[in-house]
Order: C-alpha cells, then structure tokens, then sequence
C-alpha cells in the first residue's frame, strides 16, 4: 500500500473545461487536436490503461482489455498555470488567480528590481521566449542587459546567453525577482531561461530553473513528510513547491530523464511517493504549437509504460494524469483551460473501473491521504473506495 508513483505528463489536457471560453480557451483539446493533426496518435499503453475511454482519437483506442482504473478531472481552481495545477492536485485550491501582466510589469517593479540588480533590463513584454530572445538577443549581448519577459501564465522570466551572464549568476538575479515579486506582484515563478548560440541561431539550453512561490497551505506532500514517508521530487516539482514537503529532489532536463530518475528512486524507495513532472511536452512542443513534436514525445512516453507498470506489478500505485492543456494546434502559445486524464494502474486497482470525472485535481490529494492514512484534510474526494480491490 505504501509506494506511489505520480507522473504528470504536462500540459497533456484532453478537451476544454465549461468555464474555458472565459480564459480565451473555447474549443481546446490538447490531446484530441494533436492526434488530428499527424492522423493517427500511437499510444497503446497509454490505452490499455484506459486513456482510450475518456478520449476519442486515431490511435488511442485500446487494444486489448482495459487494465487500469480511469477517468478525468476537472480544475476547481481559478487559473490554467503548472502552479496552480499541481498544487491542487496536492490538496491546495487557489481561489484568487495568480497575478498576471498582459501589458508587462508596471514602472514602479522594473525601476525597482534594476536598482537591486544594478542593470536596466530589455523587454518587458508579453512573448514567446524562442521569439525575444532572437528580437533582442543581439542586443542582449551587446549591453550585457537581461532579457525580461511574461506570458498569459503568472510568470516573471529572465533571459540570457550563457557567456554573458553565466546560469549561476542569472539564478541569483531570479532570486532577486522572487523576493521582490510579493503582494500585488506575486507571480507563481520566476523562470531562468538561459540560452546560447550565435544571433540568427539563438537557441535555450537545458539550464532552466524555477523559482516558485511557497505553498499558502499545508499540501499532501507535507502530511506525508510529516508522517515520515519519503517524498521524493522529480524534474521541477522541487522549484514547483519551493522545496517545501520534499524529503528529496532529483534533477531531470527531459522526460528521458524524468522517467529514468523515477525509476531509480522507485528501486531504492522503501515506502512513500515519488512525484514527477515531465516538462518536454509543455515546454518543448506546447508553447512552440508544434503537434508533430508533442505527438512523437507522447509515444516515447507510451513506450516507457511497461517499465512503470512492472515496478509497481509487485505492490504500490502508479497515477498518471496532467496540470492543465497546452494545444499546439490554436493560434495561441499559452496554456489552455482543459480537463486532464486520470489513469491509474496496481495489482490492488479494480480493472477497467471507471472514475467518472472528478470534481478537482484535489482528489488525488485526498486519495493519497487514503492510502496513505493521512490525517489530511482537503477539498478533494478520495476515489480509493472505488477502484481498490
């Protein structure tokens, strides 16, 4: 019962939540869309864990019995960023959207955080940050001036080439940014996004690194490490959390790499969850409205799948799910509003249960503090009675 694994795929949705036209959102369906666009999506693993029930798409039917329990779950919080997600889906529910700057940050910040850092800074504006950097990259190198930028998420970036300002020193400018971006300006990251190459041939390297606001509550991840389980986080759920209910972090800079570190600490782990974000899907194919790439990195996760469902054949869970949707096929490069999957997978799940769609993310929380027998409360709905054998 004691070992869990929860994998999210993000930006994976699958179809626009009620409330998506009120986000810019209306019509969205990262999943769906994706596999219109290349004919035929090959996720059979994918599929025999159920993904073929809740979405209707080439290739995701499955094609044998259906082996996991599944369902979907809708965002109960107000916002559509990988902040907000993740932390309902560890118990916490954000009633007031993160802050965003349509129109970049106000004077009075940007006076504020040059003085601190004692640069001016280029850009503040809304962007794509493979775009910025080659409008302002050129420039970048001649002033030796960081890049500042945002989205339609609650973010604060930073961009520089990495001989001109090295990632240790653009960590320690985003550390400045965090602890001034508070109250009204409290965005849910900073981002460090270095990048290298010549002008005409910009390109970000794999040093990125987030620096996100603490929880305002106490999240699953807390009651667990209070109880003394171990918490192992994989790929950015560490800067996610800002290290908080972590008994361990392990770096990842691709999904490769997401699932090799999982599977190692699953090997070592005695008792515990191991909580891990794959970010390539989001990051490398979402903003860049590239579903060729999304749907070639969604079948390298497929075939990882059996390797995750063997560790956990001989005792534990393995839940899969997302933070929100990122369809590449919309003029938009930002995340959308979007239900996402709900799989999950153990010798001890009821196969071929069906979940329905759940009310919040916050029920893996609470279903987590069921298996684990938490004294955990949240605004979530345990769905261990349902599936557990």
């Amino acid at each position: 019962m004691g070992k869990v694994m929860l994998i999210i795929m993000d930006s994976v949705g699958i179809g626009a939540l009620p409330d998506a036209a009120d986000y810019g959102d209306d019509g969205s369906n990262t999943l769906g869309h994706i596999a219109e666009a290349v004919g035929v999506l090959h996720l059979p693993n994918l599929a025999r864990l159920g993904l073929g029930r809740i979405v209707q798409a080439a290739g995701i039917e499955s094609p044998g019995p259906v082996l996991g329990a599944y369902g979907s779950m809708a965002e109960l919080s107000r916002g559509k960023d990988t902040t907000t997600g993740h932390w309902e889906i560890a118990g916490i529910i954000t009633q007031d959207p993160l802050p965003t700057f349509p129109h970049g940050f106000p004077p009075e910040f940007i006076h504020v955080f040059e003085e601190k850092i004692k640069l001016r800074v280029l850009g503040n504006k809304v962007a794509s940050g493979t775009e910025i950097i080659e409008e302002l990259g050129r420039e970048h190198l001649d002033t030796g001036f960081p890049i500042v930028y945002t989205s339609a998420d609650s973010v604060f970036q930073i961009a520089a080439h990495e001989e001109v300002i090295p990632p240790q020193e653009l960590y320690g400018i985003c550390r400045t940014a965090r602890d001034l971006l508070t109250g009204k300006w409290a965005v849910g990251r900073v981002i460090a996004r270095p990048f290298a190459g010549k002008p005409g041939s910009f390109f970000r390297t794999a040093n990125r690194h987030d620096f996100s606001l603490a929880p305002p509550g106490k999240t699953v991840l807390d009651a667990l490490k209070e109880k003394g389980e171990e918490v192992i986080g994989v790929g950015k759920i560490s800067d996610i959390f800002a290290g908080r209910g972590l008994t361990g972090s392990l770096t990842a800079k691709s999904n490769e790499e997401g699932v090799d570190k999982t599977i190692e600490a699953w090997r070592t782990m005695k008792s515990g969850l191991i909580f891990t974000n794959l970010v390539d899907f989001d990051q490398s194919f979402g903003h860049r409205n590239d579903p060729q790439g999304y749907a070639q990195k969604l079948e390298e996760f497929d075939r990882r799948i059996p390797e995750l469902m063997e560790l956990v054949d001989s005792g534990g869970w393995l839940f899969i799910t997302a933070d929100h949707g990122n369809d590449p096929t919309t003029p938009s490069t930002d995340h959308s509003r979007e239900y996402v999957p709900l799989l999950v997978y153990g010798n001890r799940v009821i196969a071929g249960k069906d979940l329905g769609t759940r009310r919040s993310f916050a029920d893996i929380a609470a279903t987590l503090g069921d298996i684990f027998n938490l004294k955990y409360q949240s605004e979530g709905e345990s769905f261990l009675p349902a599936m557990k054998i």
